[in-house]
Formats: structure tokens, sequence, C-alpha cells
């Protein structure tokens, strides 16, 4: 994807302030056109005035024009840190906007900010994992955007890890990072109602001349409240018991907004919680192994006596 003309223009004034020896071709990479456009690009800064010169590689003169920001050293290392975490950079579409916005704001810097960054190591880093999804994947999520935007149903070919490749007709409300993944949801044609949709599920997706209207109050803030992770389902009342080790990992963190703890002992808690559907609290009680036992509903314990049941079928042995 590339930048529109100013504000490639803007990235490549950034771009000469902070590095050594641009000449057209590096410039060209980074902008993500032709060296043609960057020589065009030079001429219409040098008919504005702005100083450029070349000595092994393009130099301004001076950098007087572009004002420095007025942020402290904690405010530029918070957005920093902010941005880099974003699992947006690594789609097609906002690569190109992180580069050109991540110059902008290190190019403005007053001289304080830049000392004290040149001097001060990062101490903070956040690592957001995700799926490793791959170039086939991200790029469905700038159609998906444009969708949402426009509000244009939208036409794929999904597989669904329960009904298979399905065709479908959705019409998309949001994107989400949710879960290690990107989802989006929308009202499905074919089911009728609404629905969750992981990206790297999709197998084709095409844009229809469909526009639709939203139906109800349904927005990312709201949309998964009792959902354990990402599906939902029917409300269920779940109540564990989680003793040793599971029990003080259990207590350490919050794992739901509606959980509530009760401790037996030192060595065991009772977990309780309400949420919806029942699959993915399952498979987190099961990473637990022996350390947990659930308690209700009968559901659920029924679906570990038949999980356990296949595993000591496999591995008993002799």
């Amino acid at each position: 994807m590339s930048m529109n003309k100013y504000d490639r223009m803007l990235h490549i004034l950034n771009l000469l302030r902070t590095r050594k020896n641009m000449n057209a071709d590096k410039l060209a990479e980074e902008c993500n056109v032709t060296e043609r456009t960057i020589y065009r690009d030079i001429f219409t800064l040098s008919d504005m005035n702005i100083p450029i010169y070349f000595e092994n590689g393009y130099k301004l003169a001076s950098d007087n024009f572009l004002p420095p920001l007025n942020f402290s050293f904690e405010e530029y290392q918070l957005l920093k840190l902010t941005l880099e975490s974003s699992p947006l950079i690594k789609t097609n579409k906002y690569q190109v906007v992180y580069n050109s916005l991540k110059a902008k704001i290190e190019n403005c810097l007053s001289e304080q900010v830049l000392k004290e960054k040149k001097y001060s190591p990062q101490a903070t880093h956040i690592d957001i994992p995700d799926n490793n999804q791959d170039e086939h994947t991200l790029s469905f999520y700038e159609q998906v955007e444009k969708a949402v935007t426009s509000l244009t149903t939208i036409s794929l070919t999904y597989e669904s890890i329960k009904s298979g490749r399905t065709e479908r007709r959705i019409d998309p409300y949001f994107i989400i990072f949710r879960g290690r993944a990107f989802y989006f949801v929308g009202f499905c044609h074919l089911k009728n109602e609404m629905r969750t949709f992981r990206m790297d599920r999709i197998i084709e997706l095409n844009l229809t001349n469909d526009i639709f209207i939203k139906k109800g109050n349904i927005s990312p803030e709201n949309y998964f409240d009792g959902s354990w992770s990402v599906f939902s389902g029917e409300p269920i009342d779940v109540i564990v018991q989680f003793r040793g080790n599971a029990a003080k990992v259990i207590q350490s963190s919050t794992h739901h907004k509606n959980e509530q703890i009760e401790v037996i002992n030192e060595n065991m808690i009772r977990y309780s919680v309400t949420t919806n559907g029942i699959e993915e609290i399952q498979r987190w009680i099961l990473g637990f192994g022996d350390e947990a036992e659930v308690v209700a509903p009968i559901e659920l314990k029924e679906n570990l006596f038949r999980v356990g049941c296949f595993l000591k079928s496999r591995y008993m042995t002799e």
C-alpha cells in the first residue's frame, strides 16, 4: 500500500532528518514507490523552498521548518510502546501507516527528549502473542475493514471447525483482535444471526454491491460480555475446585470479570463463574490436569469424564 503524495513527501523529510545516506533507491523502498516518483517528490520539495542537497545521499540544509512536538519523554515512551505493541502493524494496510507515523513522531521530538531517548534504554516491552497469520490471511483484513466502514455486505468462503467449508453472506459490524487472532463480527445471512468469524479461516472473500443497515446496539464493548474469550452461547454457571499450584495460579490473576474465588484452605480454592458457552472454559480447565475438579454443571462433568476415558484407553499401559 502506497502513501498519498502529501504523506509521502512528509515521510521523506522525516527520513532525511534522522537517517544518513538516503539515496533515491532507499527512499523508494521506504515509501513503496519507484525511484522516478522519488525524483519528482524531491523536485517538488525544492520548488517549495525546502533546502535539500545531495552528498552521499540526500540531506536537509535546515530542518527548522519542522517544529518539535511538545511530548515529554514519558509521553513519547508510552506512545512508542503502544504503537510497537499493536497487532495492527502486521497487517498489509497498517505496516506502511505505522512506519510513517513512527517517523513523524521521532523526527519532530524536542532536543531534550532526543537526548533522554539516546541515553535511556527502553525498560518495558509488550509482546502480544498472535497466531502468525500469513500474508494470505492478512490480505483479507483491509477488505473487511472497507466493508465495515462502507456498510457493505461481503460474500465469502469460510472454513468453520464445526460446519466445514461453507459459502456465506455477512454484514460485518466490527473487527477485533481477541484471543491471539483477528476476528470480525457480523450478521450471517446463512445462520440468520450474529456470528464471530476468524480471519485465518477465510478461504475467499469479495465485496458485494449491497448496502446493509446495522441491527440493534451491537458494539465491541458489549458483544463479548459474558463470553470466556471469543465464542458465545447460553449462560452457564461453572464451579471448579482447584488445588496445589493450580490454586495459586488462579488466585494470582483475574480470568473473567464475573468470577468469584472462595479459599477453602491453604491448598484449595472454590472457583465460581457464569460464562456464555462451555467449550472454551472446558479447554481452560483441562489445562490444569488433575489439579482441577469440576463441581458443576453436570454437562461439563460428563464432557470431562468422556475425555478422561479416552485418555485412559489411549495411554493405559499393560
